[in-house]
């Protein structure tokens, strides 16, 4: 922290440095930030888009698919000359000429409790875009185990949901409180099933961003315990507690 920053440093991020709750030792805080961010679709492009631009230090991207046209209206990353090309390398690229600074990590794998414990482990924030059940139980269980900041988002139709967990704090409920049922159709999350206006996915994104930029910075009120769901449609907003269970 005792590094001063650079003259290209103080320029890109001024309109940051200048706020009084960031300073030019809350930009070295998000430099020094590693962040990793699970399904590189219409939550994780902006997510990482925004903590580029931010200045994040290291970012891992992680996701196995390859860009599909059905993707482009949602997923801001990519273009029709991307379809067929792997979505982690392509958003590499994209991100690399936003900040070539940011070191980005490519993990083009499908997470499964092996791997991602290995993976986890290089990182202080965990981002959760993925749109199955499965995959985001893995998630908020490895990061319980291993206590990292999660920031979970879950979108459909135009709807989106954003869950904050800090699992430092032992007393933090996680996903399994609010998805109590032993099995779950992943259809409320598939955009293939309920479909999804784009708009949604970005603001749904750039909401996980903003709440990993504060983590990372200290500052505001967080989610941690709490469910924020958008009713985007009808503009309506709503923050709920979640209780934490026995045995979850």
């Amino acid at each position: 922290m005792n590094s001063k920053l650079d003259k290209d440093q103080v320029e890109r991020f001024s309109r940051q440095i200048v706020l009084k709750d960031i300073g030019a030792s809350g930009q070295k805080k998000i430099i020094q930030s590693k962040v990793l961010i699970i399904g590189m679709g219409g939550l994780g492009c902006p997510v990482a888009e925004f903590l580029t631009r931010a200045g994040v230090g290291t970012l891992g991207i992680i996701d196995y698919d390859n860009v599909d046209l059905s993707n482009i209206h949602r997923q801001s990353l990519y273009n029709v000359s991307d379809i067929k090309k792997s979505k982690v390398l392509v958003a590499k690229k994209k991100l690399k000429k936003i900040n070539s600074k940011t070191n980005i990590i490519c993990h083009k794998i499908r997470i499964d409790k092996n791997n991602f414990k290995k993976i986890i482990k290089e990182y202080n924030y965990i981002v959760d875009g993925s749109d199955n059940f499965e995959t985001k139980f893995l998630i908020n269980d490895t990061c319980k185990k291993f206590k990292k900041f999660l920031v979970t988002g879950a979108i459909s139709k135009f709807n989106g949901h954003i869950f904050t967990f800090d699992f430092k704090d032992v007393k933090t409920p996680c996903i399994r409180s609010f998805f109590q049922e032993k099995k779950i159709s992943d259809d409320i999350l598939n955009c293939e099933y309920e479909g999804v206006l784009g708009t949604v996915a970005g603001i749904i994104g750039t909401i996980q961003a903003n709440e990993i930029l504060k983590k990372i910075l200290n500052i505001g009120e967080n989610l941690n315990g709490f469910i924020l769901i958008l009713d985007l449609l009808n503009l309506n907003f709503r923050k709920v507690k979640l209780k934490k269970l026995k045995n979850v």
